[in-house]
């Protein structure tokens, strides 16, 4: 591992420690005590599993890389963090992969690591109180007929995902999503749990590349923040659907795997950890991620967080998208 550079070294490490957390997310909610505590409001909770999971990313990669700078979306007290919660596997697929000429060089100092251990806690939350029992996704019976209440929470798993985006020169260069639930499906005994990364100018692994059939226009928004504003721009687009669904990370899949077409979020709500590591898998695919004025968002350590005039994401036609914002909706999400 030490002859690869950073970049390669870090996402590699990233990839495992992704991993890690998503188990954790797993655990806890399987122990059916998530711990919650509100933040600023009912749609803004932090549970037990954000907590240990953003421990474990950051104690994990800080330790293997000191010199980068890593910003976690929990404010959490600075206390030692335990052993077991410290990953410090990597992934040799990653390494054995060329770096992009561009980034072969960059020295861990110039690294800023953007981390949401949990997206999708909304959801998270809302999938436990509607599970009949304290085993979480472990489907309890033959998937074929579960019942209508347990089928609803285990959808709402499809959201929750972890986060780990690594930027230079205030660009997001490298990404890892993690979908902790992924498979649930399968039923009882299945393997849960799958991840996908990608860097621009390598590619994205871990997931099959789809667009959308016919040139359908299906917009996903979304699920808990909407509003007047978020509407109207959403129906400017004039879909032929729109998916309402939770998490950042959630969308940036469903949009490279076909199921959408666009990601619409006209409003203030999104911030840097969420759209860090997903805007580095969609350019890595030839996607883009900018605000509603067509302007990238910056990841340097020191941005602002709030992504406060709103996200546009799409796989293809962007600037399609982009001609049918409505004035309105520009001005009511001025650029800074």
């Amino acid at each position: 591992m030490s002859g690869s550079p950073v970049v390669m070294r870090l996402l590699a490490s990233a990839y495992n420690v992704a991993e890690k957390a998503g188990s954790i997310v797993r655990k806890v909610l399987h122990s059916g005590d998530l711990g919650i505590v509100e933040k600023t409001g009912a749609n803004d909770l932090q549970t037990l599993a954000d907590r240990l999971a953003q421990q474990s990313i950051c104690a994990s990669l800080s330790r293997r890389f000191p010199k980068v700078t890593i910003i976690g979306e929990e404010d959490l007290p600075s206390e030692e963090t335990s052993e077991d919660l410290i990953e410090d596997g990597h992934s040799e697929e990653i390494l054995q992969k060329t770096c992009p000429a561009e980034y072969s060089g960059l020295k861990e100092e110039e690294l800023v690591v953007w981390v949401d251990p949990l997206d999708g806690t909304k959801e998270y939350t809302e999938a436990s109180r509607r599970l009949p029992h304290p085993t979480g996704a472990q489907v309890p019976h033959k998937w074929s007929d579960p019942p209508p209440l347990y089928t609803t929470a285990l959808r709402l798993l499809d959201h929750v995902t972890v986060l780990i985006g690594i930027a230079y020169g205030g660009k997001a260069i490298a990404g890892v999503i993690n979908q902790p639930f992924y498979n649930y499906q399968l039923g009882a005994g299945a393997e849960l749990g799958r991840t996908i990364w990608g860097m621009p100018g390598l590619g994205a692994f871990g997931f099959q590349l789809k667009e959308v059939e016919n040139d359908r226009r299906i917009v996903v928004t979304t699920r808990s923040h909407s509003n007047k504003v978020v509407m109207d721009c959403v129906n400017a687009m004039e879909p032929h659907e729109v998916v309402r669904v939770g998490g950042a990370g959630n969308k940036i899949i469903q949009l490279v795997e076909g199921q959408v077409s666009a990601y619409v979020f006209a409003s203030l709500g999104c911030k840097k950890w969420d759209t860090c590591a997903p805007e580095a898998i969609l350019h890595a695919v030839g996607g883009k991620l900018t605000d509603m004025h067509g302007n990238g968002y910056r990841y340097d350590a020191n941005v602002k967080r709030m992504n406060s005039t709103g996200v546009l994401a799409t796989l293809r036609n962007h600037e399609f998208y982009l001609s049918r914002v409505p004035q309105s909706v520009l001005q009511a999400l001025k650029a800074d």
